[in-house]
């Protein structure tokens, strides 16, 4: 029977709770076992894809074709492996199951409730990641943090669990230590109230990570031993590193794999995480630094920048860039920036290459297309993706296909020059306003052109690549297009 760590977050959000989840699934994994990982949203929505990425964070699309949180990403960059649609869920999803089960007579004309019924849904959707996943340990990661209203079913699943199969279930809290400025010292008190929030649960943590920026000393360490009922070895330390991946590497320096496998009563088939720290050493060396500009609009909020709307973007770009031996120097360009002052465009000439990922709307479109133009007549290098793709086409239409107006309906439905139009399915769908989960999602499959920059990356000829989209490029003027020099590199063999 498949053995479940819940791990919840303390204090605040944002602290690694799903880089902390993908690292002990990565370490349990190099210890020879099958890991999974599943994330729930304590949201109403039924998926992540009606969510604001300002707000939440990327959403992220699996393979097929679920619309989720971006740490589903972290996920599968950590186990090097596709993780499906069943490992995603939000309260809104539950309840939907739920309420379509009772008006199906599934209850057989029971009185339904909140508990058990929903914390029962959780934990039959948690056996089936389990059971499909084959897997000996399934990672659950609860979103929010503990205390929060939004997620105490979840956390009364995991107690349902916990009472059923008192040997299969394990609680990983994720804290934060504090070190405020003006004292110069870490504090325990918030982690402290953090765990008798969850004992008001009926919850006690077996496991404290301690988030900070720096590593936890001896004294704090023993008074969270003290205070919140575990033993030493059972309070990780977790500090702030350069980058993600190194975060395994920390967590087995205070024997976490260990730890985890001594509280079932288990013991490691190997131990093969050498891979994974080579690959950090690897790159804690690199020197050489590539200047890389995102053009954007979905990383302001307020006085902040917040980078995870472009996460998987970001990571592929360091992948990318570790790869050939670089850092990548990230910069957050503002697209309406363009808009305004067409003479900072200059600046796009200091870097290496420039990226305009996905995105959807008229804010900010005009500045990307300069972006763009720029970038082409500056022979800078230029990667679009998705929304950033349709652009460069478009800008290409108007500037060098003498297409004045040409335009996406997206943004223009009575452009005279409609060279990004929406799919023929999307059609109803936008008429009927049924617009949450039916975009084109997920993998489709794209010929490679032989002698193009494209298939040269990818050294084959039939790739898969992920989609998320209602429009696409009209291959109405697909000829027009390329009689003007537009090389179409890829494209869908069933269109």
């Amino acid at each position: 029977m498949a053995k479940f760590i819940f791990v919840c977050g303390g204090v605040m959000s944002g602290i690694g709770k799903g880089v902390a989840t993908a690292s002990i699934a990565r370490i349990l994994k190099s210890r020879g076992f099958r890991a999974t990982a599943v994330k729930i949203d304590p949201y109403i929505n039924v998926d992540a894809g009606t969510m604001n990425p300002t707000e939440h964070g990327e959403v992220f699309v699996t393979e097929d074709g679920m619309e989720c949180d971006q740490d589903v990403g972290n996920y599968e960059r950590f186990l090097d492996e596709n993780i499906p649609h069943e490992n995603y869920m939000t309260t809104g999803s539950v309840y939907q199951t739920v309420i379509e089960r009772e008006r199906n007579l599934g209850y057989n004309g029971k009185q339904v409730e909140v508990v058990p019924h929903i914390p029962q849904e959780v934990i039959h959707r948690l056996d089936r990641v389990a059971r499909k996943a084959k897997a000996d340990f399934v990672l659950v990661e609860i979103g929010g943090t503990v205390g929060e209203y939004q997620n105490i079913l979840f956390l009364e699943a995991a107690r349902m669990m916990r009472l059923a199969r008192p040997k299969d279930v394990l609680f990983a809290l994720v804290s934060y230590l504090p070190v405020p400025k003006m004292l110069g010292e870490m504090k325990t008190k918030p982690t402290q109230y953090a765990v008798r929030t969850m004992n008001a649960a009926g919850i006690q943590p077996d496991i404290i990570i301690a988030r900070s920026e720096v590593p936890i000393d001896e004294p704090r360490k023993k008074k969270l031993v003290l205070m919140c009922n575990l033993s030493e070895k059972d309070v990780i330390s977790a500090p702030d590193v350069k980058f993600i991946y190194e975060v395994p590497v920390n967590f087995e320096k205070d024997h976490l794999g260990d730890v985890v496998l001594a509280k079932f009563d288990m013991k490691s088939k190997r131990r093969d995480l050498k891979e994974w720290g080579d690959f950090v050493q690897r790159v804690r060396r690199i020197k050489k630094i590539v200047k890389i500009g995102i053009v954007g609009k979905y990383f302001g909020t307020g006085a902040f920048t917040l980078t995870d709307s472009y996460i998987s973007v970001i990571e592929a770009v360091k992948h990318a860039s570790w790869a050939l031996g670089f850092i990548p120097q990230i910069s957050w360009l503002d697209a309406e920036k363009y808009e305004k002052n067409k003479v900072a465009l200059k600046e796009l000439k200091s870097y290496d290459g420039i990226i305009i990922p996905g995105g959807f709307g008229s804010r900010g479109v005009e500045g990307k297309i300069r972006s763009i133009e720029f970038c082409r007549k500056n022979k800078i290098p230029y990667l679009g993706l998705c929304y950033g793709l349709q652009l460069a086409v478009i800008e290409f239409a108007r500037n060098v296909c003498g297409l004045k107006g040409a335009h996406t309906t997206e943004v223009n439905p009575k452009t005279k020059y409609p060279v990004i139009h929406t799919l023929p399915e999307q059609l109803v769908n936008i008429r009927e306003k049924r617009m949450g989960g039916s975009m084109r999602l997920g993998a489709y499959t794209c010929e490679l052109k032989a002698g193009t920059k494209a298939q040269a990356a990818y050294h084959t000829k039939l790739i898969s690549e992920r989609h998320r989209h209602r429009y696409e490029v009209n291959n109405d003027f697909l000829d027009e297009l390329e009689k003007k020099g537009l090389v179409i590199s890829g494209v869908n063999p069933e269109r």
